[in-house]
């Protein structure tokens, strides 16, 4: 069982001319707050008998966002529900149902408070990209086993001949650190295009640079690959982000969905984020889940049933609401 993130409606565009200047839009690094909801429900077409899933549903408490309320409810009750906290710092949910169903509900609710600085492109240009490398590797400011783990190939994010080709054309060794990371949410938002059903959790970067499309999950291994390549380390963030319908059209409930976008760590052993399928840095539009070396580590929902067999659906409704009363859907979420 697992749900995978889809590329919302992208924002407007956040680059001008030139690809290394990005658009700093102070209204989207001011305090904000949302409410999160996020259903997902599987039916079954025959009993299922035992139920055992693993799902990150707690957000995590970061420098940019504080958790103000968070509820789980899942149906039916489950006969254990645990939480601990994984290798990477994410709350980790364990639950097991032993009651006989054709429906699991699992419906989390969560009210966020978040607050992105804007990048400060002087002090990350002060670095070229080669620099960045040389210091990582040094690790006299930073966790030096955290950055190895972001830095080593991983499931879902091979370092392959394909992708230290791709990468060196955009984060080449003389390159200012920050115009690099601008240059790589840029050139894979133009290199690629964003198409639902093209690829799977499966999908290896040589075959995403094979058909050059695919969903935001795969763009941000890919970016993550191009970090790593070049000696810089590279995390997969897992999370929401706000979305906004076309100019006269509502917008209707449950209609967002999971997302995903990269981070890269700098010399100071903190991490800047950046969104390859809506082209820009992230902003307080983005609210965390977790984060980990691929999809694989930060996985929504996943686990094992024992029944009598038969299909079965999945329906997933995740609701990003904006508490300034600006949201424009149609109805609320249910309950």
């Amino acid at each position: 069982m697992s749900a995978t993130p889809a590329r919302p409606p992208a924002p407007e565009p956040v680059v001008t001319g030139d690809p290394l200047v990005p658009v700093i839009k102070p209204e989207h690094h001011t305090l904000r707050q949302y409410e999160v909801r996020h259903r997902t429900t599987y039916t079954y077409e025959e009993y299922v008998t035992d139920s055992f899933g693993r799902a990150l549903l707690r957000p995590r408490e970061t420098d940019q966002q504080r958790i103000i309320e968070h509820s789980v409810e899942i149906t039916p009750e489950p006969h254990i529900l645990t939480e601990h906290v994984d290798h990477f710092g994410n709350h980790s949910s364990f639950y097991e149902v032993r009651t006989p169903h054709t429906v699991l509900d699992v419906h989390k609710r969560s009210l966020m408070e978040i607050d992105w600085p804007a990048p400060d492109m002087d002090r990350l240009n002060a670095w070229t990209v080669a620099e960045v490398a040389e210091l990582v590797a040094a690790g006299e400011h930073l966790d030096r086993a955290e950055a190895a783990q972001y830095l080593l190939p991983s499931q879902l994010v091979e370092i392959a001949p394909e992708v230290v080709a791709y990468s060196a054309g955009i984060l080449p060794p003389d390159r200012p650190f920050g115009e690099g990371l601008v240059a790589l949410y840029s050139d894979i938002y133009r290199d690629f295009t964003y198409a639902k059903g093209t690829t799977s959790v499966k999908t290896t970067l040589p075959e995403l640079l094979a058909q050059r499309e695919g969903v935001c999950q795969d763009f941000a291994h890919l970016a993550a690959g191009c970090l790593r390549a070049v000696g810089i380390p590279g995390r997969y963030v897992s999370g929401y982000i706000e979305t906004r319908p076309p100019a006269g059209e509502v917008k209707l409930a449950g209609s967002d969905a999971s997302h995903a976008w990269v981070a890269a760590m700098t010399p100071d052993g903190d991490w800047v984020d950046v969104d390859p399928t809506n082209n820009h840095f992230a902003d307080s539009r983005y609210i965390v889940t977790g984060w980990g070396r691929d999809f694989r580590d930060v996985s929504p929902l996943k686990g094992v049933i024992f029944g009598e067999g038969g299909g079965s659906s999945l329906k997933v409704g995740v609701d990003v609401i904006p508490q300034d009363g600006s949201d424009p859907r149609a109805d609320t979420a249910p309950q």
